[in-house]
């Protein structure tokens, strides 16, 4: 029997005086065990009840404070200090502090914004005349010459190429200054009255003009001058940014306790909108762990309105509420809640799946995933993708690579070395050779593949049993498909197929089909109508008897088809021992045709990126089919998975 992992919930009812509820928020938000629910929910008569829906007086300042610290870089340093609890606000004016850091780091970004776009507009300034620098000339002159002009631009390569054309008209000249992108830059210069037709004619040359008539003196001063005032503001910049990281140190302190202080007031507000206003009283509804009862009984004693109920969340009234479901595994077990949680965590009165599927998943991923050496690297990888970066599948991979290895080692195989372990077998066990050879049994593999399956089917509905009995489910725990009755019909046609093909052993007689197949298929076929009668349901009896037999006639024809794909599909089982051989196999014979010699480097880095391979691509096949094989062929006989989690207030998290 897989032990209920799912601790003892009680349901919370909490009535006093209005006065007194941010009190009471208190209490329960900084007690960490107290997840709140929707207190009209529980009452059937909520005439005269109206919900608290206020707008938190935090939530304003935790954003201006967010926002500065986002502005100035410094955010992750506030959130680093969010989940320490301050009691009293440093400053009595909260408002005003958070005011005065707002407007401050608001001043400060703005003389930082303007600063960054005088460096931006003095770069492009910069950009814009040093295509020019090769050209000898003083802008303050050319702009006082009385009959000539001057134009400042580019023209494509071929363009320019196209000036010879123009040999013969002496205004047509481009002087260029450098080449840049495919194209030069330069100048060309034409009298007052010439500069029309020559305009035209570099139009033609696709001329795109610059501007410079912004600045003054020589172009080289120009550039230095213009290289002067960035460096300038540049440093201004970096006065700036010293400025804020010299306010930041004298108000990282102040700030940091102020937004500690506001964050645990905006989680203890937050519990308001959970609860329901009657006149000048309040009721207020939640669950908590049902150890903790005494711990929150002693606080709550101490208010002077509040009158409170701890009621059983296993009660029929209670449990109609859903109770919210913690799971508490012992730590072997605990990774593989992992898996439990993506399928849906079970109800407050379902049996935990979590041991059903650690002992699984271990067995079946650990068999189509044989290789000691490979076992230990993805147990090394897990192990470090959970320390470094709290990875809930690197910690499932822990024990996987554990069970990997344990298997490698009874099939003999080391990074995919199938003898490497003979020496071993034969020291200890005075073996020949190792005990088992996947590619020279791959009959009995197939066999044990579905053999595996059996036990595994027969356990997911035994589960199924022992679970729908504790709840009072008789119908689906004796009667239905992943009941007795379909325990029966199931070992019973396994049993007597085996007798008969593999022993040879006549068993499946006429008395044999009557009370092993024929009842357990009428009892699946009326599970209903016998269900309703054992339950003492009004409603037994269907309204048609026709309907109801047509019905339940293609439903049982569907649960006899499940029981023989559910079976089957373990055959995958073996056929990934087989691919995972194989694949090594393929990694050798590549390796070997490379020099033949095994102390030769290429065959060393075929055979280490092989593994590499074989660990990421089999290493992933293997984990989704196990999964695979738990969710449709063990899960869908035993497990629903309606539950919701049991998430308590905590201070520095949103409620």
């Amino acid at each position: 029997m897989i032990p209920l992992a799912v601790i003892k919930i009680k349901a919370l009812n909490v009535i006093g005086r209005m006065y007194e509820l941010d009190t009471v928020t208190e209490v329960l938000g900084g007690s960490g065990v107290f997840h709140p629910d929707n207190a009209l929910s529980f009452y059937s008569d909520t005439s005269g009840f109206s919900p608290l829906n206020e707008t938190s007086p935090y939530s304003g300042a935790l954003g201006s404070i967010r926002g500065s610290a986002r502005q100035i870089h410094r955010e992750t340093e506030l959130e680093r200090l969010r989940h320490r609890r301050v009691q009293n606000c440093p400053v009595q004016d909260w408002k005003s502090a958070v005011k005065q850091f707002a407007d401050s780091v608001s001043g400060f970004i703005d003389q930082r914004q303007q600063t960054e776009k005088q460096i931006q507009t003095y770069g492009m300034q910069i950009g814009r005349i040093s295509h020019f620098a090769g050209l000898d000339l003083d802008l303050t002159e050319l702009r006082e010459c009385r009959f000539i002009k001057i134009r400042f631009g580019s023209i494509p390569e071929d363009s320019y190429e196209k000036l010879s054309d123009y040999s013969g008209n002496p205004f047509v000249a481009f002087f260029p200054s450098s080449r840049e992108a495919g194209r030069y830059w330069g100048m060309y210069c034409a009298p007052i009255e010439m500069l029309d037709s020559v305009d035209r004619i570099f139009e033609s040359l696709y001329f795109e003009g610059t501007s410079l008539s912004d600045f003054s003196g020589s172009i080289e001063s120009t550039l230095e001058n213009l290289r002067a005032l960035q460096k300038k503001e540049q440093s201004r910049l970096d006065e700036i940014d010293s400025q804020i990281s010299a306010y930041w140190e004298k108000k990282k302190t102040g700030i940091c306790a102020v937004y500690s202080y506001l964050s645990e007031r905006a989680v203890y507000f937050g519990i308001r909108r959970h609860a329901a206003r009657y006149g000048d009283n309040f009721i207020l509804t939640g669950w908590i762990p049902a150890d903790r009862e005494n711990f929150l009984k002693e606080r709550l004693d101490r208010l002077e309105t509040v009158k409170y109920t701890f009621d059983d969340a296993a009660d029929p009234e209670v449990l109609a509420h859903s109770p919210p479901v913690k799971l508490r595994n012992k730590q072997i077990f605990s990774p593989f809640e992992f898996f439990v949680d993506i399928y849906g965590i079970p109800s407050y009165t379902e049996m935990d799946p979590t041991v059903f599927v650690a002992i699984t998943y271990f067995l079946i991923f650990g068999i189509m995933f044989s290789d000691l050496g490979q076992g230990f690297v993805l147990a090394l990888t897990g192990w470090l993708l959970w320390k470094k970066k709290k990875s809930a599948l690197g910690r499932v991979m822990v024990p996987c690579g554990i069970s990997s290895a344990i298997f490698g080692t009874l099939f003999g195989s080391v990074f995919g070395f199938e003898h490497a372990l003979d020496p071993m077998y034969k020291g200890i066990f005075g073996l020949p050779r190792k005990p088992i050879s996947v590619m020279d049994s791959t009959t009995q593999v197939v066999y044990f593949a579905v053999l595996l399956g059996v036990f595994l089917v027969i356990a997911a509905i035994l589960t199924n049993i022992v679970s729908c009995l504790k709840r009072k489910q008789y119908t689906n725990g004796i009667f239905g498909p992943n009941g007795i009755a379909g325990l029966v019909f199931y070992t019973s046609v396994v049993f007597g197929l085996i007798a008969q093909i593999a022993l040879d052993r006549k068993v499946i007689t006429t008395p044999y089909v009557i009370c092993f197949f024929c009842l357990p298929l009428l009892s699946m076929l009326f599970r209903e109508v016998l269900g309703g009668l054992v339950e003492g349901r009004p409603d037994w009896k269907p309204e048609s008897w026709g309907g109801y037999i047509m019905e339940n006639f293609f439903e049982v024809f569907e649960f006899l088809l499940s029981f023989l794909t559910n079976t089957i599909s373990f055959i995958r089982v073996g056929a990934f021992v087989l691919v995972h051989a194989g694949m090594m196999l393929v990694v050798f014979t590549l390796a070997n045709m490379t020099s033949g010699a095994l102390l030769g480097i290429p065959y060393f880095l075929i055979v280490l990126g092989g593994n590499a391979f074989v660990i990421a691509l089999e290493g992933l096949l293997s984990g989704v089919q196990t999964l695979r094989l738990e969710f449709y062929e063990m899960f869908s006989r035993f497990y629903d998975g309606s539950g919701r989690p049991f998430t308590p207030v905590v201070v520095g998290q949103e409620v």
